[in-house]
């Protein structure tokens, strides 16, 4: 598999940017009061232990995979004993902030990308040694390693890549997208499909700050300054990356406007054969291999000056004040490298084990639709995350919602990200 070189590089330095944590105290992360995690080679413990384990990932569907999981473990470590916990996502991180504050964490559990830095950097989280990591996907682990330590092993990933619909394309007389294609090739091939009929559109990508951040950094734009100490939302590269999701909607219209979407959902648009492209996230697959009665498949999203696509990952983390830390990362490390859990993951779809075992990953690869799953890896090589600031929400809903007005026509792509500028600069205090 491709170790991406560029973007990422940019990137990963953001996830060291420290983020709100009021409710938790500790020590920096760096400090010499840190505690590591440490475990034997084997993994194994002298004497019979208990651990807990909490997580959030395995909630609406997926607790009998992971109870699968420690099963598989059980009977190679005897010794140890996970009990799991399982939370919805939507209490999760409230329940967990209590939790690490008032000193009733787990011994290990589960964080998503966005919320990582803040526990990394707040020092309740314990470093990660001692332990096998060599068959992690190298990218995914750096999206868990703060100045040179590991604080977190990613249990899962899952990315973005763009979606067309086969029969459109044939349809229109166009070729299908591949990895050379760029947002001038998309616009090409969207207007032609939408040249089909009324009701038929080319392309849907929301006019959202998730959507923003990335096609900003596809033509070399950010929303931050290098150094992170200052917002750079309105700048040259931002408005044209802005301005040219808006004029899919409110100038060639290759993308519906809300209006024409009639309360329709962008994954119920596809599925109706309406839609002939849309960038989204592989969870989608197993929805379209039900929903769609059309030939669809995939290819690497299109950039513009350069590739740029999303990258989602959990990590798997344990608790600074844990008194079974061996034990604990001896679970979480068969947890996100052994070829059981990657083949249990694997036969559930649920997202894919970020290990760089390409005879493990075969099965995912083999599975059909889509056929060019390879896609999902060569998109490696161009990830990007948003920003991590303390005020994350706040920022992003000041520029989704200045977004939405220029989508909806009630402003220019200009006002909209000099008033996300402005506002972001008086509400917002960066580092």
């Amino acid at each position: 598999m491709k170790k991406q070189k560029r973007l990422f590089a940019l990137t990963a330095g953001l996830l060291t940017i420290a983020l709100a944590f009021s409710a938790c105290g500790g020590a920096p992360a760096s400090t010499p009061g840190s505690q590591s995690a440490a475990a034997p080679s084997g993994g194994d413990t002298a004497e019979p232990v208990t651990i807990t384990y909490c997580n959030f990932n395995a909630s609406g569907g997926k607790e009998e995979v992971l109870q699968e999981m420690y099963e598989a473990f059980h009977e190679e470590y005897p010794n140890i004993t996970v009990e799991i916990e399982t939370i919805g996502f939507d209490d999760y991180f409230t329940q967990m902030q209590t939790r690490v504050a008032g000193g009733t964490a787990p011994d290990c559990y589960e964080l998503n990308i966005e919320n990582f830095a803040a526990y990394a950097n707040k020092g309740v989280l314990a470093e990660i040694t001692d332990v096998d990591l060599s068959r992690i996907d190298e990218t995914a682990l750096s999206a868990f390693n703060v100045g040179g330590k590991q604080y977190g092993l990613p249990g899962n990933f899952s990315n973005v890549v763009l979606i067309y619909n086969k029969d459109l394309f044939d349809q229109a007389k166009v070729e299908y997208p591949t990895a050379d294609w760029t947002q001038e090739d998309v616009q090409a091939a969207a207007e032609a499909i939408r040249a089909l009929g009324d009701d038929i559109f080319g392309y849907y990508q929301p006019v959202t700050y998730n959507e923003f951040y990335k096609v900003a950094a596809q033509y070399g734009g950010s929303l931050l300054s290098e150094d992170g100490t200052a917002f750079t939302i309105n700048s040259e590269a931002n408005v044209k990356a802005a301005q040219m999701m808006v004029d899919r909607v409110l100038e060639s219209n290759v993308q519906p406007t809300e209006v024409q979407m009639g309360g329709m959902g962008d994954w119920d648009l596809f599925m109706s054969g309406r839609l002939g492209m849309i960038p989204t996230g592989i969870w989608a697959f197993s929805s379209f291999a039900e929903g769609c009665d059309f030939a669809w498949d995939i290819a690497v999203e299109p950039g513009a000056d350069q590739k740029a696509t999303a990258f989602f990952s959990n990590a798997c983390v344990i608790n600074a004040d844990s008194p079974n830390k061996e034990a604990a990362a001896t679970w979480i490390t068969w947890l996100c490298s052994s070829d059981k859990a990657a083949e249990l993951r694997i036969a559930a779809g649920w997202d894919l084990p970020a290990i760089n075992d390409q005879e493990a990953l075969a099965p995912y690869l083999d599975q059909t639709p889509p056929d060019n799953r390879q896609a999902v890896f060569d998109s490696l090589d161009y990830l990007v995350l948003p920003p991590t600031i303390e005020d994350y929400a706040l920022m992003s809903d000041i520029i989704g919602q200045k977004l939405a007005a220029a989508a909806a026509g009630s402003m220019t792509v200009q006002q909209a990200l000099d008033e996300a500028q402005a506002e972001c600069e008086a509400q917002i205090t960066l580092a």
